[in-house]
């Protein structure tokens, strides 16, 4: 396959995985909203986190950027790595939800969506998500998953 082939297929399925790693984050998040309460978004926040990045790994790994290496040492590496950057970017979506849910009160309000009510803080998460998986998408491109040689 043709490098700028290569390229577009990895983007394809980093958009696929990564909306379905949205899909695993937002449905573990809105649980635990529904089970620990809303006041409790940031908790909500990091237990969907934890899912979100056990399932990025495995489909980040295994079909967008082709890491086939079980070894130790390289799963280590990528491992490492991996949850340093995605902690990085979770610490942002923190502050961001923190700074729109309770600082700008995003809370307080909602929106007719197609005839569903999607509250303020729905809104919140979409527009930190939607941050978080484009970053994360340079880390692991560019730091985590890197090709070695010159196809790099």
């Amino acid at each position: 396959m043709n490098e700028k082939k290569q390229k577009l297929r990895e983007l394809i399925l980093y958009v696929l995985f990564g909306g379905l790693t949205t899909l695993v984050n937002f449905v573990v998040y809105f649980l635990c909203q529904h089970l620990l309460g809303e006041k409790m978004y940031l908790v909500s926040n990091v237990a969907a986190w934890i899912f979100a990045v056990a399932f990025a790994y495995v489909t980040n790994k295994l079909w967008v950027f082709e890491s086939k290496s079980w070894k130790k040492d390289t799963v280590w590496a990528e491992l490492s790595k991996f949850v340093a950057a995605r902690l990085f970017s979770l610490g942002l979506e923190e502050a961001g939800l923190y700074l729109l849910i309770d600082l700008m009160h995003f809370d307080s309000w909602s929106v007719s969506l197609l005839g569903y009510a999607v509250s303020g803080g729905a809104v919140a998460k979409l527009t930190m998500q939607v941050m978080v998986v484009i970053l994360n998408y340079i880390f692991s491109k560019l730091l985590i998953f890197r090709k070695k040689g010159k196809n790099a």
